[in-house]
């Protein structure tokens, strides 16, 4: 009946090479995890508009086209776009060469 203490963690990185660590993300157990999370939180969202829609919230919405179904979604993902293609662009603009530390 001897109960070994866990090993305790000091901090440094681990012993085993990068190759053959395991990170919570590589079991697909996980994986499920976090995209059922997404659907579950995209879901909530769609319903919250909906009860939104149906009770009517937006009393403080100005603009007329503000007001219809999906807007801040649509609006949401159309910056996003936008915001992934200016970083496109901006990386052609800061990119240095493949040797430029190496000297």
């Amino acid at each position: 009946m001897d109960k070994q203490a866990p090993p305790q963690s000091s901090g440094q990185p681990s012993e085993q090479p990068p190759e053959q660590r395991r990170y919570w993300l590589d079991a697909p157990r996980n994986v499920d995890r976090v995209v059922k999370g997404v659907y579950v939180l995209c879901a909530l969202a769609t319903a919250i508009e909906l009860l939104d829609g149906w009770l009517g919230f937006k009393h403080q919405i100005h603009p007329e086209f503000a007001q219809t179904f999906g807007f801040y979604g649509v609006f949401g993902f159309v910056c996003y776009v936008g915001a992934v293609l200016a970083g496109k662009s901006l990386r052609r603009l800061l990119m240095r060469p493949e040797d430029y530390y190496d000297e």
